[in-house]
């Protein structure tokens, strides 16, 4: 069998790919269903589906159980937040030996300093760049063959572009297969900072005329496409054009959920009847198709998943 992250690289390798957030299995397999390559688990998503804020509460074996869940429901690669990797250096290698005993494929760790908050808030705080650089070489030593190791910088929205361009390059020396600039505030920005990493336009990588220097490995690129943040809308098309291996959608499908939760809740306490909204709901024969259940029948995982 393929390891979960030699399949998100050939994912990758092909072009920029969409990944978006699976908050519980159920939505995994509709990931899956409906093609995508690969599932994301969101700490903020993983948070607020347990009643909690995004600021690092929930355990690492929380988030393992929710990885075990999103793999094994979907069969599809998994690329998973880890915030600041639960802790120092020791803690970051645990962090990825048991990601990937969960099924994960890859994940990712940022420079925030602990308690972190969401990307997009202003208030954030950074860890001192040599010490994020140890995490990236604990967490790179610890990775098995083909996971991918991703590092998350914030620094755009504490120190500026220039310095989230910096520590990036830092991260990739330290061992880090991924950059994901966190926070970034424009199209031009995000075109700017592939250009920086190696992954720009055909000219820059090539070397052709006012290229940067080519990184001795140049990473992937992730590009987070959460809504209500910092960041524009830009479409996935637009990401592969500038150079950008994935794109993430991470509490996408959770806030459409819970948007639909939020007025069925107002109908049913204004009508005392669901009627009014069956046509919305997915019938229990498109449920159990999805999970690939016939009543009566032993159930067991289709072939090919896990």
């Amino acid at each position: 069998m393929t390891a979960p992250g030699k399949k998100l690289r050939a994912a990758m390798d092909k072009g920029c790919i969409p990944i978006p957030g699976a908050f519980a299995g159920l939505p995994a397999r509709s990931i899956a269903a409906a093609g995508f390559p690969a599932c994301y688990v969101s700490g903020a998503a993983t948070s607020v589906l347990a009643g909690v804020p995004d600021v690092g509460l929930l355990s690492l074996e929380h988030f393992c159980r929710m990885i075990r869940e999103v793999a094994d429901a979907s069969g599809l690669p998994v690329l998973a937040d880890a915030d600041t990797g639960f802790g120092e250096a020791e803690m970051v290698r645990r962090t990825v030996i048991e990601y990937a005993r969960a099924g994960a494929a890859g994940l990712h760790i940022e420079d925030q300093e602990f308690p972190k908050r969401c990307g997009h808030l202003d208030g954030k705080r950074l860890v001192p760049e040599d010490h994020m650089c140890e995490k990236v070489q604990w967490a790179a030593g610890a990775k098995p063959d083909g996971f991918v190791l991703c590092a998350r910088t914030d620094a755009r929205g504490v120190d500026g572009f220039d310095a989230a361009v910096n520590r990036a390059r830092a991260y990739v020396r330290a061992g880090a297969d991924m950059i994901f600039p966190e926070g970034l505030t424009s199209e031009s920005e995000f075109a700017r900072f592939a250009e920086a990493m190696g992954r720009g336009s055909a000219e820059q990588r090539s070397g052709g005329a006012g290229a940067p220097l080519r990184h001795p490995v140049t990473p992937y690129l992730l590009a987070n496409m959460t809504e209500f943040g910092k960041t524009p809308s830009i479409p996935l098309q637009r990401f592969a054009e500038m150079g950008y291996s994935a794109v993430i959608y991470p509490v996408t499908l959770l806030r459409v959920a819970m948007g639909a939760v939020t007025r069925a809740l107002a109908g049913l306490k204004r009508d005392g009847s669901a009627d009014a909204f069956l046509p919305e709901m997915q019938s229990r024969q498109d449920l159990y198709g999805l999970i690939g259940y016939t009543p009566g029948t032993p159930w067991e995982f289709p072939a090919g998943e896990r």
